[in-house]
């Protein structure tokens, strides 16, 4: 089972994984991340919601995953704006092993946590 349609049991079919509180059609706001964050014990300092995405990125990068489907999968606009105005693809298939590859890589640090 792909992990969008297991995160549909506990979310149902709304249009949106994470919508904002009181309206479902919103997304959630980067703040109710960072306040989660720190009821978690975060600083600012340590960890912000954006930072994952950094973190992603850079891990991703690491691994040796194309830095374009990599750019693509965090909806970073194209900074060729020629090609970003003909380039339309999404890359699909691609981006779900890109995805597969980064929870492999967390379940194996999960696993190596002492």
């Amino acid at each position: 089972m792909a992990v969008l349609e297991k995160l549909r049991e506990y979310t149902g079919q709304r249009r949106l994984l994470f919508p904002a509180m009181g309206n479902s059609d919103r997304y959630m706001s980067e703040n109710t991340l960072g306040s989660a964050l720190r009821r978690l014990g975060y600083s600012g300092d340590q960890m912000t919601a954006h930072g994952f995405r950094a973190m992603a990125s850079t891990l991703l990068n690491e691994l040796g995953k194309a830095p374009d489907l990599i750019e693509l999968q965090l909806a970073h606009r194209e900074r060729d704006k020629v090609r970003g105005a003909y380039n339309r693809a999404e890359r699909l298939a691609e981006r779900a092993k890109l995805m597969q590859a980064w929870s492999d890589h967390l379940d194996k640090l999960r696993k190596a946590k002492p």
